[in-house]
């Protein structure tokens, strides 16, 4: 999986703050929507206390590895499946965790099924699509595109397609 491209989007979607800050639910949280725990340096720290670059770049690693490993516990085959699909349900993950993921049935099967038109559909058919929005009409942009061009990573009219879905949501982020 491409990490850089990951971390951009999730810079996106999660927001980069080089600082401590409450996020939406009054959670102490900083760098890429790393939420303050028991055994980070910047616990007990005050909001607006600074953060570097590199403590959010260490951080944000070790958060994408862990939310890779939480990905395969609702979908073993992650490996597997397409690029882009690899991307938006670790991005899905990241957001909701995968017990909350866990609870997407029906998006969950089409996946495994290869029915990427079904999966989009079932991510916009939750609560989860209505609290984040555009981040979730984006994802869902990603997963349709892949039926279009039937998960032949080769064909380079996918490939194609794959960038002018990727570039629209690097747009619409900024």
């Amino acid at each position: 999986m491409n990490i850089e491209k990951l971390r951009e989007q999730l810079k996106i979607d999660e927001g980069v703050k080089y600082e401590v800050y409450l996020d939406h639910l009054g959670y102490k949280t900083f760098g890429i929507g790393h939420l303050v725990v028991a055994g980070d340096d910047e616990y007990g720290a005050d909001v607006g206390y600074p953060v570097s670059e590199e403590r959010v770049n260490a951080v944000f690693d070790s958060d994408v590895e862990t939310y890779i490993k939480e990905s395969k516990k609702v979908f073993p085959n992650l490996d597997e499946l397409p690029e882009e699909a690899q991307q938006v349900i670790v991005n899905m993950c990241f957001n909701m965790g995968a017990p909350r993921l866990g609870q997407f049935k029906k998006f969950i099967a089409a996946v495994n099924d290869g029915n990427w038109s079904t999966a989009a559909n079932e991510m916009m058919d939750s609560r989860w699509a209505k609290q984040v929005g555009a981040r979730a009409e984006r994802l869902r942009d990603r997963i349709q595109a892949l039926s279009e061009w039937k998960n032949d990573p080769i064909n380079d009219e996918f490939k194609k397609e794959r960038d002018r879905i990727n570039d629209m949501y690097m747009q619409k982020g900024t």
